[in-house]
């Protein structure tokens, strides 16, 4: 049961940041925390996808900043999230057998996580008066979550 928990969760930080929960589950296969050996997905935990998610994880962190960034809710930045919550979620849950079941709720988790991260950053930015701090929140939470997703879920 707790897997389905992570899936979710996951799928919430795919909402947050794209490609920070790619990027997590890929550093959780590669030190041997999400056992993918044998599976479709083994490939995650070579070195040149963790290291390819992760500057894509670093670049859309500075992204995130610029002003002429689209919002996450236009249909292409939707989409992206609601995908890589789902890979991310079916990732995570692949070893168990279930990785259908984890993709579909890693793509509820993003969809939940791209709604409700929009509304609350711009509450924090509206109490603020800047949306900077509000969204290195954001990142903290993103971050932080993912982190604390892939090792307990080992």
């Amino acid at each position: 049961m707790a897997l389905y928990l992570f899936a979710l969760l996951i799928g919430l930080v795919a909402g947050l940041r794209a490609m920070t929960a790619p990027a997590a589950v890929a550093w959780a296969a590669r030190l041997g925390w999400l056992p993918l050996p044998g599976w479709p997905l083994a490939w995650l935990g070579g070195l040149v996808p963790v290291l390819i998610l992760t500057a894509l994880a670093a670049l859309e962190l500075v992204g995130d900043q610029l002003p002429q960034t689209p919002s996450r809710k236009v249909p292409p930045q939707f989409a992206t999230r609601v995908a890589t919550g789902a890979f991310s979620g079916g990732a995570l849950m692949m070893p168990s057998g279930h990785w259908l079941r984890g993709a579909a709720i890693g793509a509820l988790g993003a969809v939940i996580g791209t709604l409700g991260g929009a509304e609350v950053r711009a509450r924090l930015a509206a109490r603020f008066g800047h949306d900077r701090p509000a969204a290195l929140i954001e990142d903290a939470i993103a971050i932080g979550g993912a982190l604390a997703i892939v090792a307990l879920a080992r």
